[in-house]
Order: structure tokens, then sequence, then C-alpha cells
């Protein structure tokens, strides 16, 4: 009996000695080749094969040892996928921390409202942080990817500043931004003003991309919205600028000349009547809701002041002259 009894002992002494050696472990600074040094898990990754990732990403840190202590904390199969970021000085214990509560770091996109898919396309092409799967696809491909017919995406992606894992796809993010403008275009549609001159919630997108482009104020939104629909309802032409610009593509140097608006194209709404066949833009909300919320007026046309806001006019006269005030420095 004495015999097992010092056995006993003996094995205690170094199951504590073990675990003492390991706690000592967990709380030293582990070796990084840089700091901040960033590292990705992979989805589906055991712990065995993320601190395989995190080796090859610059961590000197013991595999074995990590398990051992995970397994100590139950957390062996508890780590989450995501991209991470440690400074100089953590230890496995913050490691593991970090891991199992999915403490990712995150990238940022701010997408403009106003924007084109083209724009939109250059900045995330720059974005450090986003994985660029769309380089190469022509616009069509790149909707094909997610899931949409169409060979513009112009108008569909709604402007938001979105945070992403790092390393996440830029097509991912394009999803994103798709599900989110047809959220809220849907509820805005759901609720719309009675009477108003669109048949689909399409066009009441493209309507809302003019505004968003017309617009210096935001709180000139919803009369701007009103001038276009009292023209659509009356049979008017729209006679917008941007969507002239649109039209006119790469070829458009900055300035709008008059033959610019006698040119024919599909954009064109001095030449053609009724909205454009897409979108123009990608439009916010506020723009979103004066097209399906406009202000109820009897105006038709508007003039910039030259401080971001616009002068409203109800006949072609009173336009006139406001143009000569504000455009041309007539008192």
């Amino acid at each position: 009996m004495r015999f097992f009894f010092k056995l006993f002992l003996a094995l205690s002494f170094l199951v504590c000695l073990a675990a003492g050696g390991l706690w000592w472990w967990a709380n030293q600074p582990l070796e990084l080749r840089n700091s901040p040094l960033d590292f990705r898990v992979n989805a589906g990754s055991s712990l065995r094969s993320a601190a395989s990732q995190m080796r090859e990403a610059g961590m000197v840190v013991d595999t074995n040892l990590l398990a051992l202590l995970a397994r100590a904390f139950r957390a062996d199969t508890g780590i989450k996928a995501g991209s991470y970021s440690v400074t100089t000085g953590v230890t496995p214990l913050q490691l593991l921390d970090k891991l199992i509560r999915g403490k990712v770091t995150q990238g940022e996109m701010i997408l403009v409202e106003g924007w084109t898919f083209r724009q939109w396309r250059a900045r995330m092409d720059a974005h450090p942080d986003l994985r660029h799967e769309t380089r190469g696809l022509t616009e069509q491909q790149v909707a094909e990817r997610i899931g949409l017919a169409t060979t513009r995406l112009d108008g569909l992606l709604f402007p938001d500043t979105y945070l992403f894992d790092k390393q996440s796809s830029d097509l991912d993010l394009v999803a994103r931004a798709v599900r989110a403008m047809d959220k809220r275009l849907a509820a805005e549609w759901a609720q719309r003003d009675a009477g108003l001159p669109y048949k689909t919630p399409y066009e009441a997108l493209v309507m809302a991309s003019i505004v968003e482009k017309e617009t210096g104020r935001e709180s000139d939104r919803p009369m701007i919205a009103s001038v276009f629909v009292n023209r659509l309802r009356r049979g008017m032409l729209l006679q917008t600028d941007p969507t002239v610009i649109y039209g006119m593509g790469e070829a458009f140097d900055g300035n709008l000349r008059r033959r610019d608006l006698l040119a024919d194209t599909p954009y064109n709404t001095y030449t053609r009547a009724g909205l454009p066949p897409t979108p123009i833009a990608m439009p916010g909300q506020a723009s979103l809701r004066a097209a399906l919320h406009p202000a109820v007026s009897e105006a038709l046309y508007f003039v910039a002041r030259g401080d971001g806001s616009s002068h409203f006019s109800k006949t072609l006269d009173e336009h006139n002259m406001a143009v000569n005030r504000y455009q041309r420095g007539a008192k």
C-alpha cells in the first residue's frame, strides 16, 4: 500500500508540474515575425490546422501545447474561422481566447451615394483587405456570379459603410450590397404613395438614381422627385443632364455641350420620353424615399442656386427668370 501511495504522490506531483509548466507557457509572449501580425483561420479548420496557418503567417507557436491548452479549457473544437490580428506580447492564453470568442479583425468599405459601379469597383480593386475575385470579369460576368441576369449593376447596390472579415471576397461584398438595396427598395415600395407613375419597383429605382444625381441638398430631394413625377404625369420630357452624361459614358470630358443634349442615346431624356432604361447611379435611402414619397407640388422646373439648393418653378417663364438670376447673374 505504501508503494502505491508513493506512486500516487509522484504521479500527482508530475501532473501538477506539467500543469504548472503548461500554465507558465500559456502566459508567456509568443514570438511574432512582425507586429501587428495578421493571419486567417479558414472555415472548417481544426485547432492544429489553424496553428499551421498561424505559423505560416509568422507566429512561433507549439501546436501540441496549444492543443493541450485548448483541451484543458474544453475549447479544442470551438475556434471560429475568420481574420485575426495579434501584436507583440500576445500570450497563448490570449490567442486561444481570441479564437474561441471569434474576435476577428474587420475591413471597412464605404460605398458612396451617387457613384456608378465602375467607380465602386475601382475602390474595391484598390482595397487591401478584400480578396479580388472580380478582377478580369466584365460587369455582366460579375452580375452572373451573384445570380443576376443583367449587364449593368448601376443602381442595384445600396450605398453604405460595409464591415467585412478581412480577405473576404469582393463578390460577397457586391452580393451584400445588392441584398441591402433589394430590402430597402422593397420596404419603400410597399409604403409608396398612391398614384405614382411607376409600374415596377425598378422604375422607382431608376427615378431614385436621377434624384440622387440631381440633388445637392438632402432636403430638396422630395421636391426634385416631385418635378420629375409631375413631368412624367404630363408626358413631358424629363430633360435631366445626368442621364445624358451617363449615356455618353467615357466620352464625357467634364463639359456638357448643346450638341450632347441633341445627340440621341437611350439615356438622353432631352430626346426620349419617359425614364431611361436603367438607373444611372447608386441612390441612397433619402433618394429612394423621395422617389416613392415625392412632395406634393405643381413644380415642373428647377435650377441650382449655387449654394447646393434649388429654386423650383411652376411655369417656364418663372423658370427662365430663375435661370437668369442664379446662373447668369441677372438681378
